[in-house]
């Protein structure tokens, strides 16, 4: 009986270190909580991260000018408004160089 055991008990481990290890789609974000706007303060970056198989979910991070990070809540409008300005700029800074 002490064989059986131990090889129950191997298995057992062994499922459990491999269910350990593998990732569940959708599980690696790298966003746990997020904002739904700014705090006022200047933005020096703004990072949007696509859904992947990593992470089902659009992640806004954002970095102040004194380099605190957090992450912005896509579906919120203040921050829907902070992206489509930031896209009006870039592509205001982009016309002028395509003509010349």
């Amino acid at each position: 009986m002490s064989g059986i055991r131990k090889v129950l008990l191997l298995l057992v481990a062994a499922v459990c270190i491999s269910t350990a290890m593998t990732n569940e789609s959708g599980e690696n974000c790298l966003c746990q909580r997020t904002q739904n706007g700014t705090d006022g303060s200047a933005l020096k970056d703004i990072q949007i991260y696509p859904r992947t198989i990593f992470c089902n979910k659009v992640e806004i991070v954002v970095t102040t000018g004194a380099g605190h990070r957090y992450c912005l809540n896509p579906r919120a409008r203040a921050v829907k408004a902070i992206v489509l300005q930031i896209l009006r700029k870039q592509r205001s800074a982009i016309k002028p160089s395509q003509s010349s």
